[in-house]
């Protein structure tokens, strides 16, 4: 029963029978939460309930795993001890990795005092790249990554939350331009921030100079460039008091969560990616826009109210509500249905015929998954204490306890 509840998660648009399948399935695995189910059972069921696999971590899945695995009474003794050290040995990777962009970002990039406005979240920004490939093999496409999620966050915080709508403009063009030079033209703290960020896509080029790619990086200057004109956009839209329409907003917001820069960004660090797959990751695939729209509405949903305080620009639900003369809770609906038809694009672009491995499309998948972990609940990652704080210390810092008979 449980395993047909998980393999519903994976229907598509006009698939009827897995939607009752999983209508079925949910409801008959509530029941059982009732009755006496054995405690590896009945902590199994719990968990699925709460996170299904499909929209899982992985790594961090897998590590509950181990655990409810331990309370089968049939579980196989030797199984359970080769999981729990390979967790603990891909552990201290990860930790060593966490470690060093830790430094970089308090040495290096001093955030607390050069960006006070800012949201200090690196660990929690290294956490979601182990969520787009804890594999060890990417350890160069986490660092990659680990570093262009940090320093974007920072630039999104300047957007939303410091600069004055002069200054935006003024960065923007200098982004566009992509040019030391344009450093003479920025505020103090904007020219930190620049400098960063030229710095990092230059390492970029440095790693993959010995592969033969450095020409690859233009596909992610690219797309970070258009980022911040969706940036901009939606800070035009909030200096002159402008609301969208939903339609309106979903065209640029799908852009300004990052998924797409996240994505482009991903393959470089992957040893054979082709500069194939970078051109299609910046044509706005479907699987892209897909995960993107999952992004950006469940930040919107988790996000509003301490948005609104911080004044930032209308969110989907704010422009559903205006279009529609809709209730917040009915908002709220109508904005999760989109959600679910997302999936549902991304479980089909799965299946269709692509030139694009899926190794490489499953980063996409994980992105999205990185959402429904984080965002299903609160803004987890603006508000990291809580249930992301017990995510941290499971997946990077506590190890698996081993006991040697």
């Amino acid at each position: 029963m449980l395993s047909l509840y998980e393999a519903a998660q994976l229907s598509f648009h006009g698939e009827e029978i897995l939607q009752e399948a999983y209508s079925f399935t949910l409801t008959q695995l509530t029941e059982s939460l009732t009755t006496k189910l054995s405690p590896f059972l009945s902590g199994l069921v719990h968990h699925s309930l709460g996170q299904s696999l499909r929209k899982g971590m992985p790594r961090l899945e897998s590590r509950y795993y181990i655990s409810f695995y331990q309370e089968d009474p049939s579980h196989d003794e030797r199984l359970l001890t080769f999981a729990k050290l390979d967790f603990n040995m891909l552990q201290k990777l990860h930790q060593k990795e966490v470690s060093n962009v830790t430094k970089w970002w308090v040495k290096d990039l001093n955030v607390s005092t050069n960006f006070p406005f800012a949201r200090d979240r690196i660990v929690e920004a290294c956490f979601w790249i182990v969520g787009v490939y804890y594999e060890p093999q990417y350890f160069l496409a986490r660092r990659i990554l680990m570093k262009v999620i940090a320093i974007s966050s920072i630039i999104d915080d300047v957007y939303d939350a410091y600069a004055t709508i002069d200054e935006i403009e003024i960065f923007t063009n200098a982004i566009e331009r992509w040019d030391i030079s344009a450093l003479i033209d920025l505020p103090e703290y904007m020219k930190l921030c620049y400098k960063a960020l030229l710095d990092i896509f230059e390492e970029t080029e440095q790693e993959l100079r010995n592969q033969g790619k450095e020409n690859f990086v233009k596909y992610a200057k690219n797309e970070v460039k258009r980022l911040v004109q969706a940036y901009r956009t939606e800070s035009r839209w909030f200096h002159h008091n402008h609301t969208p329409t939903a339609e309106e907003y979903m065209e640029v917001a799908t852009m300004s969560c990052g998924f797409a820069l996240l994505t482009t960004v991903s393959f470089l660090g992957m040893e054979d990616t082709a500069e194939e797959f970078l051109i299609w990751a910046t044509s706005d695939p479907k699987i892209i826009v897909a995960a993107s729209t999952i992004s950006r509405i469940m930040d919107d949903i988790a996000g509003s109210e301490f948005e609104h305080e911080r004044g930032h620009v209308v969110s989907s639900l704010d422009c559903y509500m205006k279009q529609y003369n809709s209730s917040k809770e009915n908002g709220i609906k109508e904005l999760l249905k989109m959600v679910e038809s997302s999936w549902k694009d991304i479980n089909e672009e799965c299946l269709n015929p692509t030139q694009v491995p899926m190794k490489f499309l499953m980063r996409v998948v994980n992105l999205a998954r990185m959402m429904d972990v984080l965002y299903k609940e609160q803004d987890s990652y603006t508000h990291s204490g809580g249930i992301l704080k017990d995510y941290i210390n499971t997946l990077l810092v506590h190890k698996v306890p081993i006991q040697i008979s």
